[in-house]
């Protein structure tokens, strides 16, 4: 059935009849994270720059990063040094003149450096994993003007990768919205990658949506209109040629087309590359113009990234990681942690690293990928990587490194066990958040934009002691009332609750549906229908989800038993719980709570213990005390089948960070 059916339908079957443009099987298989990795050790993205790579470097890093002990490494490939000789002169008096060694991309003697390394690492014990092409977004030397970024009534518009090993030789961003683009691009680097994919499976990582044409609200690809008219049942032209910033509801149609196109055009194909070539896909999907909760459900290993994004968002990424059985949830960590680029580089502080990484796994997060080592040629360490925190010999973390490491990959290996502990389900406000288009200035970052993002979203505070995941329309769609609650996924949920003005009529008719099996629903105020065309059934469902016994307003009318983890100023936390009913409580050290981009270098500093009075409700136990959080320190609590209480000792004290200012960003670029 078309989209424009369901808008104009004015009775309730036809919403049951309508299917998805992003509809997906719910039959994933269920994989245990160490399927994908042979331990729960950190990885770090290791740039190579566009420069002579040379066996003897590769084995010294690879031989470096074991001793620190990390678990592996995804290859990274940008650059030649001299492309950004401006910046490294003026904030770091290094010099780089152009390199004509450097060993032509895709060529026999790259893949050759490229195979060497992935059989090193594996020889010593380490994973290496790659980025799919060179650096982000996605973009190839091969793609045409027509398989290339598209903006509507701009046919002059291409985007080119900033960061290419090519430069000067351009590459071309490819159009995500066209498979044959997608395809196009994946063909060579398919091809120079065989070898090195050769042996145990490496992921395949693209990273974040980086595309310059959102703040424009003009993406576009051949046919779009058409599709549209056919979808939508009217012409989308004349509203482009407007401008969609004044047309909301326009504009929520616009996304959900949008949104189809992305998913079928770059993300669908892109896991079904990485299956021919025998790779995982680990992917960064935030940032997409689409309903990312939907989207990061479709690859093999969902990534967040921080701390350009707080880590908030990475609830997001767990969230639909629980939903669609994928237990492991990877982070691209300490990303510009003090501001971007390069505040405080080679000064990092390791206490503050711990920070980061305890909000993390206070969102979800079980598998780090550090942000990262750049490639120096032994003997070397004068090559730097701008927008990260550095990972490498002559580094300011090296002291400290290898112990962190344990404590990360001891945290890492507990919170990958079982599956998530669900209670609460909360509506993401996706519909809520296209509707109102732009994020203001003072949110807008570099490739931030649009409050589609959902960079910024937090659970509403009265769920806090309930774990509370999001959950979208998809997998409100997959779920299936049985036994008193909502399964989806690993989920198993008790209530939902919803906090939105605007809800698509699919979400409010399936929320209808299990309402009426008896679901709890907590719904805070009356929804309004998105989109332009009115379907006329929507007043008439909300009038009877409302009047339903298990529905209310009211949290407290809906919930009947006791949150998780009660008290005052909660600390932020993550539950897992094993098939035999042992459970894993990660409290988070208080300076990790709610952390905003970016951090200040000394952030973590912590003179004495804090003190918290929680009490902890768990299958029918109750475990009531003050919980003593000495400095720079995060609690393991393990909950025994039997009802009894432990702690698992996690300590990693590191040195006390020095108190810096913040410093004045500039730009280089």
């Amino acid at each position: 059935m078309k989209l424009h059916s369901i808008f104009m339908a004015t009775c309730a079957i036809s919403f049951l009849a309508f299917i998805s443009c992003k509809q997906i099987p719910n039959h994933t298989v269920q994989i245990d994270p160490l399927t994908f990795y042979p331990s729960s050790k950190p990885c770090v993205r290791w740039w190579w720059f566009a420069t002579e790579i040379k066996k003897p470097d590769i084995r010294y890093q690879l031989d470096w990063l074991k001793q620190m002990n990390f678990g592996g490494v995804e290859i990274a490939w940008v650059y030649p040094l001299y492309r950004y000789q401006k910046m490294y002169a003026e904030k770091y008096n290094r010099h780089y003149p152009i390199d004509t060694t450097a060993q032509e991309w895709l060529s026999p003697e790259w893949a050759e450096m490229v195979t060497y390394a992935k059989s090193y690492a594996e020889s010593i014990g380490l994973y290496c994993d790659f980025t799919f092409g060179s650096a982000w977004p996605v973009a190839g030397s091969n793609i045409d003007k027509a398989h290339s970024t598209q903006i509507y009534g701009d046919t002059t518009f291409r985007q080119t990768l900033t960061f290419a090993w090519t430069y000067p030789d351009t590459q071309w961003v490819i159009n995500h919205l066209d498979s044959d683009a997608f395809n196009l691009f994946a063909e060579p680097v398919g091809i120079a990658l065989k070898d090195a994919l050769k042996g145990s499976t490496s992921a395949l990582f693209t990273d974040s949506w980086e595309i310059k044409l959102n703040a424009k609200n003009k993406i576009w690809t051949p046919g779009f209109e058409d599709t549209f008219r056919q979808n939508f049942g009217y012409d989308i032209i004349p509203f482009m040629e407007a401008g969609l910033d004044s047309f909301p509801d326009v504009r929520y149609d616009y996304m959900l087309q949008l949104d189809d196109f992305v998913t079928n055009g770059f993300y669908k194909p892109y896991v079904k590359k990485c299956k021919e070539l025998g790779a995982w896909s680990r992917v960064q999907c935030l940032g997409a113009p689409a309903d990312v909760m939907t989207t990061y459900s479709l690859v093999d290993i969902p990534e967040t990234e921080a701390m350009l994004n707080n880590p908030n968002f990475s609830r997001i990424v767990s969230s639909s990681a629980c939903l669609a059985f994928k237990r492991l949830v990877s982070s691209e960590t300490f990303t510009c942690m003090y501001g971007f680029p390069a505040t405080y580089l080679r000064q990092e502080q390791t206490a503050d690293l711990k920070m980061v990484a305890d909000a993390l796994f206070a969102q979800g997060v079980n598998h780090h990928v550090y942000h990262g080592m750049p490639y120096n040629p032994q003997g070397s360490d004068t090559i730097d990587f701008f927008a990260t925190t550095y990972f490498g010999p002559g580094g300011s973390l090296t002291p400290e490194l290898p112990a962190f490491n344990t404590y990360m990959e001891k945290v890492s290996g507990i919170l990958e066990k079982g599956k998530t502990y669900t209670d609460v389900a909360i509506y993401v406000p996706y519909e809520d958040a296209v509707m109102k288009g732009a994020y203001p200035p003072e949110r807008q970052r570099v490739w931030v934009w649009g409050e589609y993002e959902l960079r910024y979203v937090s659970p509403p505070k009265e769920t806090e002691g309930y774990h509370p995941l999001w959950i979208n329309r998809h997998f409100l769609e997959q779920a299936e009332f049985k036994n008193g609650k909502l399964n989806v996924g690993d989920a198993s949920f008790s209530v939902l609750y919803i906090d939105v003005e605007y809800m698509d009529v699919r979400a409010l008719q399936r929320v209808l549906e299990i309402a009426k099996q008896g679901l709890p629903v907590c719904l805070k105020r009356t929804t309004k229908q998105p989109g332009k065309n009115k379907s006329g059934d929507y007043t008439g469902l909300l009038a009877e989800l409302t009047s339903l016994k298990n529905v209310s307003a009211q949290f407290q009318q809906v919930i009947h038993h006791a949150p998780l983890i009660e008290g005052d100023s909660l600390p932020d936390y993550w539950c897992r719980v094993e098939k035999d009913g042992t459970a894993y409580l990660f409290l988070a050290q208080a300076l990790s709570k709610d952390l905003r981009y970016p951090v200040y270098s000394g952030q973590s500093l912590m003179k004495q213990s804090s003190f918290k009075d929680l009490t902890i409700n768990f299958n029918g136990k109750k475990f009531k005390q003050k919980f003593e959080f000495k400095p720079y320190q995060s609690l393991m609590l393990k909950i025994t089948p039997g009802g009894k209480l432990e702690f698992i000792d996690i300590s990693f004290v590191p040195k006390d960070p020095v108190v810096r200012p913040k410093e004045e960003q500039k730009m280089y670029f």
